[in-house]
């Protein structure tokens, strides 16, 4: 079977799973119409929550979701929702006092938690870049730089370097500065910077000032000298303020979205000998997922191995969209044939047993053998289009990439 055999059957998968699942599903069961922008929650079965606070990362993560299928292919459907959620997230997101963006509004709009967590953020400029991509809409690139901006000057650790969790609202310091209830109360978690590296790397693409891209620089050279275990080839979730290690627990799902993150910062970066450096840790993370994460019998990526050593099998919905992401980039690095299967087993997993063909969209978790778990949400303030949706268009582009001219 030839390269082009292989994948163009991936890459239609891939296409109409975004155009005739994920997409639709957001643009209609998610919209909140009586009360704007989008619901905070929808039951796993379509019943939306019109009560359900609404949080800024879902919020701009639709807002990049839209975006980047408009960039993509100009449909009235997709310009319709990118707007819908630019509007929303300036209206009752955006803080008209002290700058940045609210953690989380009530159904109605009205500001709930006002805090300045870095990673929403982040996720704001990411948003606003893609709009700007997208549309030409020049205030939401303005916008990015304003919260570039307030990132920089009230989260930046000068002692230390990296970017400290969150802030209150007026960016003083906070006792409790968690993402959430599952997370450690540290200064600097790998999470934060993983998707500060996300923001920024694209804010480089769209910006002549030249300080987003050296502080891309400066997170990418952190992320591969501080935040990766160069001996075991994964991440360190949490650390104190000295940046001494405070979590064991591995999460296989961040190993492989950050192995190939970073390979797309280096790119933007255009340091060759940074490339070069992150080529070659993409891979080592990639195989270090596939030694001890990755389910070789049915395909698909474990959740994570607690710092206790336990390994948790089931599969949550995101790890398996980065995952394919994550091994087609290191089969573009490699060209080694067992991350080309890894991409395209876990594909087949996700379309067996992920992918909800009565109710649309993903489920949120299933067990290793794909059973999926009862009373979940599709929707809620870390249920998002961004993963699926973004793992769709990377298939979409990396498989015509791969695929020999004459093949086409």
């Amino acid at each position: 079977m030839t390269i082009a055999d292989r994948l163009g059957p991936l890459r239609a998968a891939a296409e109409h799973e975004l155009r005739e699942d994920i997409l639709p599903y957001w643009a209609t069961t998610a919209v909140d119409r009586r009360q704007g922008g989008f619901f905070g929650a929808v039951s796993v079965d379509g019943r939306p929550d019109p009560s359900a606070g609404k949080g800024g990362v879902l919020n701009a993560r639709i807002l990049w979701t839209f975006s980047a299928a408009l960039r993509r292919r100009p449909e009235p459907l997709y310009r319709e929702m990118a707007d819908r959620a630019f509007d929303y997230l300036l209206e009752h997101f955006w803080d008209p006092e002290h700058s940045g963006l609210y953690w989380e509004v009530d159904h109605l709009g009205r500001m709930l938690q006002g805090r300045k967590q870095t990673y929403g953020q982040a996720f704001g400029i990411y948003a606003l870049v893609e709009y700007f991509r997208a549309t030409g809409v020049r205030d939401a690139r303005d916008r990015a730089m304003r919260l570039f901006e307030d990132i920089e000057t009230h989260a930046l650790d000068p002692s230390n370097g990296g970017y400290w969790e969150a802030r209150g609202r007026d960016w003083q310091p906070i006792d409790d500065i968690r993402l959430s209830d599952l997370d450690l109360n540290a200064p600097f978690s790998m999470n934060n910077h993983v998707h500060l590296l996300e923001a920024y790397t694209t804010l480089a693409l769209v910006c002549e000032d030249p300080r987003p891209r050296a502080r891309l620089r400066a997170l990418l050279e952190l992320m591969l000298d501080r935040i990766l275990d160069a001996q075991s080839g994964h991440l360190i979730l949490f650390f104190d303020e000295h940046w001494r290690p405070m979590s064991g627990v591995i999460s296989y799902g961040h190993d492989i979205e950050t192995s190939w993150l970073i390979c797309e910062a280096a790119g933007v970066v255009g340091d060759p000998t940074l490339t070069s450096r992150a080529q070659a840790a993409a891979v080592k993370m990639a195989d270090a997922v596939l030694a001890d994460g990755y389910d070789a019998e049915l395909g698909g990526v474990y959740t994570e191995r607690t710092a206790e050593g336990y390994l948790k099998t089931d599969k949550e919905w995101w790890p398996q969209a980065e995952a394919v992401v994550g091994y087609l980039n290191a089969y573009q690095i490699s060209g080694r044939e067992e991350h080309l299967a890894a991409a395209i087993k876990t594909w087949d997993f996700i379309d067996a047993f992920v992918i909800d063909r009565r109710d649309g969209e993903w489920y949120t978790y299933v067990s290793r053998e794909g059973v999926a778990a009862p009373g979940l949400t599709k929707v809620d303030f870390w249920k998002c289009p961004y993963h699926d949706a973004r793992a769709m268009l990377e298939i979409m582009e990396r498989t015509h990439q791969l695929e020999p001219a004459g093949s086409r």
